[in-house]
C-alpha cells in the first residue's frame, strides 16, 4: 500500500513486512541515532545504494582481473583476438 502526500518533501506512506530481528535492529539503530524509525531506514537504503558498484562495474573490474591473472603478452592478445574476429567473420557467413 502507498499513500502520496503533498506536504514539504513529498514522502509516499507503504507499507512493509519486516522479520522480528531487522525490526529490532532498526529500532536500536533509531535510538543510538536519536532518529525516527522512517529516518533510520531511509538513511540505511542510501548508504546501501551508495556503496553499491555502478551497473557493470563489477563485472569489468572482473574481467580486468581475470585479464591480469594470465599475464599475456600484447602480441598474444593480438593473435587472439584477430583469431576470434575471423572465427566470427567465417561463422557469420554460413
Amino acid at each position: 500500500m502507498a499513500i502520496l502526500s503533498n506536504m514539504a518533501g513529498e514522502k509516499i506512506k507503504a507499507t512493509y513486512s519486516l522479520d522480528v530481528e531487522t525490526v529490532r535492529d532498526l529500532e536500536r539503530m533509531a535510538r543510538r541515532l536519536k532518529i525516527s524509525k522512517s529516518a533510520a531506514l531511509r538513511r540505511a537504503i542510501r548508504m546501501a545504494v551508495a556503496s553499491e558498484p555502478r551497473a557493470g562495474e563489477d563485472q569489468l573490474s572482473a574481467l580486468g582481473e581475470l585479464q591480469q591473472s594470465l599475464d599475456l603478452a600484447p602480441e598474444d592478445l593480438r593473435d587472439w583476438e584477430e583469431k576470434n574476429r575471423e572465427l566470427r567473420r567465417s561463422s557469420s557467413r554460413l
